[in-house]
């Protein structure tokens, strides 16, 4: 038996994601909230964990976020290339070195192409 749903009947939305887009999303709130300001803030292509510690804190304690989702988001940019680390240093991709000297406002989508393309 089919059982069709009246089109005029609102839908009801999951507020429930799955992994890949809370994966996503953590990635993007990190990148465009934390990292990325904290580049354009110290004006290097790089920054340590004390600086990452005490933007990320503030960040936290601003919006009300559990610190769980942005270490998820931060370790998952790792991943993802988009960040590299080199002892206590963590450094940006090199293709995005010209974005950070014209101070552009770089979002998460704009970085994960750059970094993610064969050239």
């Amino acid at each position: 038996m089919l059982n069709f749903q009246d089109p005029s009947a609102p839908r009801l939305e999951s507020n429930n994601k799955g992994k890949h887009a809370s994966s996503t999303q953590n990635r993007r709130m990190v990148w465009e909230n934390i990292i990325w300001p904290l580049i354009l803030d110290v004006n290097r292509s790089y920054f340590t964990l004390k600086e990452y510690h005490l933007k990320r804190d503030n960040f936290c304690n601003n919006e009300k976020i559990e610190s769980s989702k942005v270490a998820g988001g931060f370790v998952s940019l790792l991943v993802k290339g988009i960040l590299i680390r080199q002892k206590s240093i963590y450094s940006i991709h090199y293709r995005l070195i010209p974005y950070m000297r014209k101070k552009v406002n770089l979002e998460y989508g704009h970085a994960i192409r750059e970094t993610s393309t064969k050239r």
